[in-house]
């Protein structure tokens, strides 16, 4: 879902740039002090369906967020898709299929700036909060110390789905 253009012209001159993209999901904010992991997968050579892949996703998001130090770290069951600490998303999934193609994927927030989340409803999600790793371990965490966690966390994740 894109802004409206009243929207789209407020956060324009905040100097946010804007990107139509064909993924699941509404607006959301990427930004520095992210991880955005693209995955580009085959269903079909996974023999996955789509939900079991965005299930998947989450299931990274939440191993890699127990194994750097939150244990509340949870999935929850659609609309509210992604990766929550307590009512904060820390992790959003949007992905796009064509053909059993995936793309698109997860974008975990490590120490990103969260006051750009103050000017959408992050995903559509009304009355729902946004967080990072850096807010809930009370510590900066920047991304660079995050991928060996992730990589580790998605290898793990991809080789216990069925093939």
């Amino acid at each position: 879902g894109a802004p409206g253009a009243e929207l789209a012209a407020e956060l324009r001159a905040k100097g946010a740039g804007l990107a139509a993209v064909r993924r699941g999901g509404h607006v959301t904010y990427h930004g520095p002090g992210q991880l955005l992991a693209l995955v580009v997968l085959d269903l079909r050579a996974r023999r996955l369906g789509l939900r079991g892949f965005v299930g998947g996703l989450e299931e990274v998001g939440v191993r890699l967020c127990r194994r750097l130090g939150l244990p509340a770290a949870t999935s929850r069951p659609p609309p509210l898709t992604g990766v929550w600490v307590g009512d904060g998303k820390v992790a959003a999934i949007g992905v796009h299929c064509g053909h059993y193609i995936t793309s698109h994927g997860l974008a975990l927030n490590c120490c990103t700036d969260l006051a750009w989340f103050e000017h959408i409803v992050p995903c559509g999600l009304e009355g729902k909060g946004v967080t990072s790793l850096s807010r809930e371990l009370r510590r900066h965490v920047p991304v660079a110390d995050v991928l060996q966690p992730f990589l580790h966390c998605f290898q793990m994740c991809i080789r216990d789905t069925p093939n």
